[in-house]
């Protein structure tokens, strides 16, 4: 089932939750000034342009920013917040600070929606679980935020993270409605069709996918310094920039059609803050790159495909031992 909004974006079903998500979800962090400093009135344009051409589906957390993120959305979404499905996290509030305690998951609801000025979230969502006990997740996690479901402060519950066998597994002990992970499914990565996809499918989890360009690998530009991409792969990425502009075409938007069309995956998110970027996404979702072009770039990808990284708790990682990183 899909149906198209007035405008130019495609609407997918997330799951079994009910709700439309737009194939373009916006991603909030940049709000936070998470990669560079932004202008807060230009990314309240943003937002405002986005549900303007069809974006309906808007992804923050109080870790983004520090909370500046869940802050400057908020503000920009006042008289709009009937026009978008809201999802925030919890459970992460800084680089090293992780606590899912149910005291402190109780009192990031309210945090949360004061700093969103909402009385409700359509999606709220443990965040980056790898980093802690996963026996947590499912035993004082997932039962707190079912509870806070059931006050109405929430319609829908998810988790989210890099490891995917650790998604599974606390999915298949705690069920919940959403799974989001971020970069397992892009030109470079696609072992989430293998580690996470047709569980989610059997059992219609709804299913996000994050970081289409790789965390920077993907663009011009190529990944930051932290990034914990091999050489090898930051040359790869560097090299479809190459094929894509050698046919005429950005690399972001190539990225970015590879994961809309995605079979499962409700909604890929794209990190946004200027109305230049709501407008290139939006145009990449129609971009239509020749079969050429796509083969050229799955040759390019083939000797690094799937080279992964190891991140949160050892007793989490998809693989052991990692593979290069």
């Amino acid at each position: 089932m899909v149906c198209y909004n007035g405008t130019l974006m495609l609407k997918k079903p997330l799951g079994a939750t009910r709700l439309l998500v737009s194939e373009v979800g916006f991603g909030a962090s940049p709000l936070g000034d998470e990669f560079r400093r932004t202008d807060p009135a230009e990314g309240a344009r943003a937002v405002h342009a986005a549900i303007d051409r069809g974006i309906n589906f808007f992804d923050t957390s109080p870790y983004y920013g520090r909370k500046l993120s869940e802050e400057r959305l908020g503000a920009a979404l006042e008289g709009k917040r009937q026009h978008v499905i809201l999802a925030s996290k919890c459970g992460r509030y800084d680089v090293d600070l992780f606590d899912f305690s149910p005291a402190r998951l109780r009192a990031s609801i309210d945090e949360s929606l004061s700093r969103l000025r909402t009385d409700y979230l359509d999606l709220w969502q443990a965040h980056d679980v790898e980093f802690v006990d996963a026996q947590q997740i499912v035993d004082e996690a997932i039962p707190t935020m079912r509870e806070i479901q059931r006050q109405g402060k929430v319609r829908f519950i998810g988790i989210t993270g890099f490891q995917l066998k650790q998604l599974r597994w606390i999915a298949e002990r705690a069920p919940v409605d959403t799974l989001l992970s971020y970069c397992r499914y892009n030109l470079v990565m696609n072992d989430l069709d293998t580690l996470l996809t047709p569980f989610a499918r059997e059992l219609h989890i709804g299913l996000v996918n994050a970081s289409p360009l790789h965390m920077g690998v993907l663009t011009e530009r190529g990944a930051p310094a932290w990034h914990a991409a091999s050489t090898e792969v930051r040359e790869a990425g560097q090299k479809m920039v190459k094929a894509c502009e050698a046919r005429g075409f950005r690399i972001g938007d190539v990225a970015l059609r590879y994961c809309l069309d995605h079979p499962y995956a409700a909604t890929t998110l794209v990190g946004m803050s200027t109305v230049e970027h709501v407008e290139r996404n939006i145009a990449a979702s129609n971009c239509r790159p020749p079969v050429e072009l796509m083969s050229e770039i799955r040759d390019i990808a083939a000797p690094i495909l799937n080279q992964w990284w190891p991140t949160g708790r050892e007793e989490n990682w998809d693989y052991h031992p990692p593979t290069p990183a």
